[in-house]
């Protein structure tokens, strides 16, 4: 598989988003574009799992040099290396510091378009502050493990985050 020549959108305008990392998992994975394979970066602590399925937006280099984050909410779990259509919701656009340096490092959230569910969420806002806090209170625990901080500026809705990808786009 080769993730960086997929475009950001399929060509029925959803996003196309790579698992990295499935829900409930506490082993975090990230893909080697090199070698083509996902590897294990590191083991959450005990008590500590992904909330949703966590992956990249192919063909996109977000402001810290790497593709795009998506928290991808769907059914059940997938696994690393799935390739999983989307609607976006919105994004957390935050910073993260490490060693004094600060840089953007936002978070899209998005719902798969393969779903059971009748009702879906159409907006960020449509998940409710108890869901929003949550997501944001693991992101700022996720990085307080490796000494970083994690600080959300805002919620954006849809628009804001189909222009960061937008922005963010490398191939097609």
């Amino acid at each position: 598989m080769n993730a960086e020549k997929l475009p950001p959108f399929a060509e029925d305008g959803s996003l196309n988003v790579v698992i990295e990392t499935p829900r409930h998992s506490r082993n975090k994975y990230a893909y080697d574009g090199q070698s083509g394979l996902f590897a294990l970066r590191k083991v959450l602590p005990i008590g500590m799992s992904f909330p949703f399925d966590f992956g990249f937006v192919p063909g996109t280099k977000g402001q810290d040099g790497d593709p795009l984050d998506v928290l991808l909410l769907m059914d059940e779990p997938t696994y690393p290396g799935c390739l999983v259509r989307a609607h976006l919701l919105g994004v957390l656009e935050a910073n993260q510091t490490e060693d004094g340096s600060t840089e953007r490092n936002d978070r899209l959230i998005a719902h798969a378009v393969a779903s059971s569910r009748t009702s879906t969420p159409k907006e960020i806002q449509d998940l409710g502050p108890d869901v929003l806090g949550e997501i944001e209170a693991f992101f700022t625990n996720y990085n307080q493990i490796d000494g970083k901080k994690f600080k959300v500026l805002r919620r954006a809705g849809v628009n804001r985050a189909k222009s960061l990808v937008k922005q963010a786009t490398q191939v097609g």
